[in-house]
């Protein structure tokens, strides 16, 4: 039973970021600009670097299956950068925003499925510790931003509209 509750708690979660964003956040998407929509999303994808905290003592417990902690933390690390350096060259209207901010979604989304997948086959959920409000409650929030990010991409008619409109 104990196996299903991280499953249950991901799951939950994400239905209730996702429903926030639909009421939220999806209907107004047309009428922001790419830096409106990307800018807060990018700086919290920046704190990704919480993610060491698989690789902390006192963070998970003894025995957190190392398969699992250090990939997600450095992939989390990776995100942290790529969101923050985007978040720059969207703030500055540069041109290699976009595809930072490409580079920063594939990667965040492909590192958070990988978390998932690893958790779920080496039995992490035990040994997270405190680091257990990360997949119960961060995970599903930025899997919510990540999909906004990919709407925001593929739609192009966001990057001719001025920002702040």
């Amino acid at each position: 039973m104990s196996d299903l509750i991280l499953p249950l708690n991901l799951v939950a979660s994400i239905v209730v970021f996702f429903a926030a964003a639909r009421v939220y956040v999806l209907p107004s998407l047309a009428r922001w600009s790419f830096r409106d929509v990307m800018s807060p999303i990018l700086l919290f994808h920046s704190l990704r670097h919480l993610g060491l905290m698989f690789l902390a003592g006192g963070a998970t417990y003894p025995g957190v299956p190392a398969q699992f902690a250090y990939p997600a933390a450095v992939g989390d690390l990776i995100a942290a950068v790529l969101a923050f350096t985007a978040f720059v060259a969207v703030r500055l209207n540069h041109p290699a925003g976009r595809p930072l901010v490409w580079a920063f979604n594939v990667e965040g989304t492909v590192d958070l499925l990988d978390a998932i997948i690893l958790a779920t086959v080496y039995h992490a959920a035990g040994s997270m510790g405190p680091a257990y409000w990360i997949p119960a409650f961060w995970v599903p929030a930025l899997l919510v931003t990540h999909y906004i990010t990919f709407l925001v991409l593929l739609r192009g008619r966001l990057a001719s509209r001025p920002a702040g409109g």
